[in-house]
């Protein structure tokens, strides 16, 4: 069983781990995916978008999107005419860097700024907090989607990118490890042992 006391952490802190956290997963995802042959990445699935490369692809044109609108200088480094398999893999792990950097370079006050924008359902004025809550979230969605149609191409071995593995395996490993108050539950080897299992 794993044992922590409570934390008051601010809404910028949740969202710089989120965006740490997004890179972590990210990278797991890229690294994974440049290992397996560019036809089934490349194949078509059932799913929202019709394949891997397709789900790449919304993930960084979306999120590249809502960044350059929340930056007051936008840089844009990912170039539209290189969709190469190699070059998206790339991109979407150099974006996920840039979500990081700028979401760790904001303050409290800048968190709360208006972010205003056209989107497909209509202009939009949201604090700026809530458009990194999407992208972060959109990232974490469509990463799950990938998983899936992976699977459905054979792929089964995608990495554990659980947000709770990273906070015990990864964050801060040694705060998983903390000692059993005593008359506590003892039986927390069960937990430790299936808890991660796929």
């Amino acid at each position: 069983m794993f044992f922590s006391t409570i934390h008051q952490t601010s809404l910028l802190a949740q969202l710089q781990d989120m965006a740490a956290y997004n890179l972590w997963a990210i990278s797991r995802l890229t690294d994974w995916l440049s290992s397996k042959p560019a036809v089934l990445l490349e194949a078509t699935a059932a799913s929202s978008f019709p394949g891997i490369k397709a789900t790449l692809l919304h993930m960084l044109d979306v999120e590249r999107e809502w960044l350059d609108r929340l930056q007051p200088m936008p840089v844009s480094k990912w170039q539209e005419a290189d969709k190469g398999l190699g070059a998206v893999l790339d991109a979407l792990e150099e974006q996920a860097g840039e979500w990081n950097d700028y979401v760790q370079s904001l303050s409290d006050e800048e968190l709360q700024e208006d972010c205003y924008c056209n989107a497909f359902f209509g202009e939009v004025c949201r604090p700026k907090y809530e458009i990194i809550q999407h992208c972060l979230n959109h990232s974490t969605y469509h990463r799950g989607q990938v998983v899936t149609i992976g699977h459905q191409l054979g792929l089964k071995d995608a990495p554990m990118t659980d947000y709770l593995y990273y906070v015990l395996k990864v964050k801060e490993p040694a705060t998983a490890r903390r000692e059993q108050p005593v008359g506590s539950y003892s039986q927390k080897s069960f937990l430790a042992v299936n808890f991660f299992s796929k």
